[in-house]
């Protein structure tokens, strides 16, 4: 028998357990046993999802797409077609688009925007756990008679923009600060005065009562004062300015808000304000051209009435009629030399009033469509104007020491220059062809010698008149072309889809937020139940202590029994106890007999590492189990320092005992053994008095033969031991034992114990050892969601029910 145990001892010491392959429905059944966490967590986070919902404003986007007027197009169409010839032109229009988007972004055109739709008044219904903003649909509006931006922003600070407004009746209402202390009853349209603020409160006509479902009986309305740089600066926040396609001019502007019909009606007057200053860019052209015009033509009618007056002296002085008629054979003659003059000194003429203009101007706008035939000078006048208006547009946000505004100053100094040159030039060229001119007319002069001096005369005064009436006349054609010009000026962005917003929310997405819910819901207790596995340091389950027993063999579990149930298994009960100790007997049963045949009955000793792990409970149980199977039992209490057999039996036991027989070696172990109260084939040998030295007294040689004596006389001996990590009683007389159970307390024993339990066996001080696991909660035994379908009378559901 000796050979045989100690083979076994060695095939437990060198077994090594094969490392098992991962099994999902393994992890599922192990998280499974906490499904109640899991529920309350699902339904625990869908409750705060539901209630965020419910509090949180819900977002909706408002879209509008434009068109920008194509740049090279409008170019070569319009009275700035040259640009785009001029290699600083064409660097300006790559970059074009990018400035527009970024003037359509601009905090000065939002803040046009928020001052036209008075933004900076907010009304808000009061009524419910959260603001809800009324927009137009506010009973009451609100009149600003002045404002302190100054004043306004410390309000804001200290939260003394807001106001409730309450109905009293048709024209009064109470006024009350919602931080502050003014409260006051004033009729509508009387000023309210405040600090930074002066108001008047009137009903809104366009208000309908019976539409409106936010109000109760009792009509309130918030009003918030905000600054209009503070609005715009949100609402800049919330805008997206996007080319949707890189080849064309297709923008769309996308705004989110609280209030679809306050988002839509932001996209609609930006689009509005930008539109405005373009035209705005376009007419300040147009009024600088016809200014200059204006100049001009009162110039050129004085000079015209001078010329004319002369005309008429001179025919009176020289009693002329109808000179014409008298010269019109020679005149023919010079007709043709006579035209061309004419517009060398029309084009001669407005290039001196170009240049004379061009002196006295500073930076301001160069009149353009003057009738000049170079087009690299048209193109270098609409380069001029197209940077003084973008000077002029940085110099509203920026002063005149910016980089930026110096190039620009640069740039267009350089092209003022370059303008003046082309004026030179021509105006040279133009000199030069009216010599020409004169020269032939000279010529022809020579061969008319005889044609009075009077009529020579007369034809240069009649030759200044109609120069004279021809720039009269042309001055006045374009002063009419650039009043139709000003008058009919297109909107730079061209309308696509006015803005409309989209139906549903863009935020909270409720499919989302309730997804995101259940995750977390089902999340949170995997992970805490994770961390709570990944730092418990105790036993609690059959598959942790497998895990650590290196093929140690778990013989049973047994569950946790409940204040009030019984602590002692029974035939007249079906518990689950009577259960978990008829499974750990036949598994008893089944080492005995996988070990080796033993002759005689079968010693099993039960220990664990501290007190309070519930030895005596099992042994107990296990003694009185064996017993209502018919066995032979003895109960022995080896435990000679903390003997608790004396709870288990009604009235106690003998004070003699095991203690008393060792040292009173005149008398036999059987006159030491009682009845037990618990049944008829069971016996007790009690600890007895507890000895001064235990250690010393279990050194006795009269334990061998003890052992070999009660072996003979019962089919079962189970022995109640002292705790092994504590004392060393156990070891003393382990070699006796045929089994060993070693006991876990589920929940209380730490798993580092098992580091000595398992020393303990592989040094052979524990014989044939296997481990029993107690007081597992019936989430945790691996045999507890049989039971509660296994037994079909009421008393094992009852027993069952109180375990899960």
């Amino acid at each position: 028998m000796k050979k045989n145990t100690l083979h076994h001892n060695m095939a437990s010491e060198n077994f090594i357990p094969e490392k098992k392959p991962f099994e999902v429905k393994e992890l599922i059944e192990e998280y499974l046993r906490f499904w109640k966490w899991f529920v309350l967590g699902v339904v625990l986070a869908l409750v705060l999802a539901v209630v965020y919902l419910k509090v949180t404003k819900p977002i909706y986007k408002a879209v509008a797409s434009v068109i920008l007027e194509d740049e090279k197009s409008q170019a070569s169409n319009s009275d700035a077609r040259g640009y785009i010839d001029l290699d600083i032109v064409r660097g300006l229009a790559t970059n074009s688009i990018e400035n527009e988007l970024g003037l359509i972004r601009s905090k000065r055109l939002m803040a046009n925007a928020v001052k036209a739709l008075g933004l900076n008044l907010q009304y808000f219904n009061n009524e419910g756990l959260t603001l809800k903003e009324l927009y137009t649909e506010s009973p009451y509006r609100v009149i600003i008679v002045r404002m302190d931006e100054l004043a306004l922003q410390e309000a804001i600070k200290d939260e003394l923009h807001q106001f409730n407004i309450k109905e009293i009746d048709k024209n009064t209402v109470t006024i009350e600060q919602v931080e502050g202390d003014y409260k006051a009853t004033h009729t509508l349209g009387d000023i309210v005065e405040m600090g930074f603020i002066d108001f008047i409160v009137e009903r809104n006509t366009e208000f309908n009562p019976l539409a409106a479902t936010d109000f109760g009986s009792d009509v309130s309305v918030q009003v918030h004062f905000l600054t209009v740089d503070q609005v715009a600066t949100a609402q800049r926040l919330q805008l997206e300015v996007a080319l949707i396609d890189e080849n064309s001019t297709l923008i769309e502007l996308s705004i989110e808000g609280t209030v679809r019909q306050k988002a839509e009606d932001v996209l609609n007057q930006l689009i509005f304000e930008y539109n405005q200053e373009a035209i705005e860019d376009k007419n300040l052209i147009a009024r600088n051209t016809a200014f200059f015009i204006d100049e001009r033509l009162s110039i050129i009618n004085s000079e015209l009435d001078s010329v004319e007056t002369g005309k008429e002296r001179f025919k009176s002085v020289n009693k002329l009629t109808d000179i014409e008629t008298e010269s019109s054979v020679i005149i023919q003659n010079v007709s043709d030399y006579n035209k061309k003059q004419q517009e060398v000194a029309t084009k001669l003429d407005v290039i001196e009033a170009m240049i004379g203009h061009l002196s006295k101007n500073n930076s301001n706008l160069l009149p353009t469509n003057m009738g000049i035939d170079e087009s690299g000078t048209n193109v270098l006048i609409e380069e001029f104007n197209s940077m003084v208006l973008e000077r002029n547009r940085l110099l509203a946000g920026a002063t005149e020491m910016n980089p930026s505004v110096v190039l620009l100053t640069n740039q267009i100094q350089q092209i003022k220059n370059n303008i003046r040159t082309s004026f030179e030039r021509q105006r040279s060229n133009l000199r030069i062809e009216s010599d020409n001119l004169d020269r032939q007319a000279g010529i022809l002069g020579s061969h008319i010698s005889d044609v009075p001096a009077q009529e020579r005369q007369f034809r240069g005064i009649e030759r200044q008149q109609n120069i004279k009436e021809a720039l009269y006349l042309f001055l006045l054609e374009k002063r009419e072309e650039n009043a139709l010009s000003l008058a009919a000026k297109a909107p730079k962005a061209k309308i696509v889809d006015e803005a409309y917003s989209l139906n549903a929310p863009v935020s909270p997405n409720k499919k989302m937020v309730l997804g995101l819910a259940l995750l977390a819901g089902l999340f949170v207790p995997f992970l805490s139940i994770h961390a709570q596995k990944l730092i418990n340091t105790k036993i609690n389950t059959r598959n942790e202590l497998k895990e650590l027993t290196k093929g140690i063999p778990i013989v049973g579990e047994i569950p946790h029994v409940l204040a009030g149930e019984p602590a002692l298994v029974s035939i007249a009960e079906r518990s689950l106890l009577s259960e978990s100790f008829n499974v750990l007997s036949a598994n008893l049963q089944y080492e005995v007999r996988k070990t080796s045949p033993i002759s005689g009955g079968t010693c099993i000793f039960i220990t664990s590492s501290i007190q309070g792990e519930g030895k005596t409970f099992s042994v107990a149980n296990l003694g009185l189990t064996l017993a209502l199977a018919g066995k032979s039992v003895l109960i022995l209490g080896a435990d000679l320092r903390n003997p608790q057999l004396q709870r288990y039996e009604d009235g106690g036991l003998s004070t003699k005992g095991l203690s008393s027989y060792l040292a009173e070696s005149h008398l036999a172990v059987v006159d030491f053994i009682e009845d037990s109260k618990l049944h008829k084939n069971l016996k007790v040998l009690p600890s007895g008095p507890i000895p001064a030295n235990p250690t010393q007294l279990l050194r006795n040689d009269k334990i061998g033969p003890m052992f070999e004596e009660l072996k003979n006389s019962f089919d079962y001996i189970i022995v109640d031991t002292a705790p092994a990590l504590l004392l060393a009683d156990t070891f003393l007389i382990s070699n006796y034992a045929d089994l060993t159970l070693y006991l876990i307390r589920a929940g209380q024993t730490k798993k580092k114990v098992l580091e000595f339990a398992l020393e303990a066996q592989a040094d052979g001080k524990l014989k044939n050892m296997g481990f029993l696991l107690n007081d597992v909660k019936m989430s945790d035994t691996s045999y507890g969601y049989n039971y509660g379908y296994t037994y079909g009378n009421g008393n094992a559901k009852k027993s069952g029910s109180r375990f899960f």
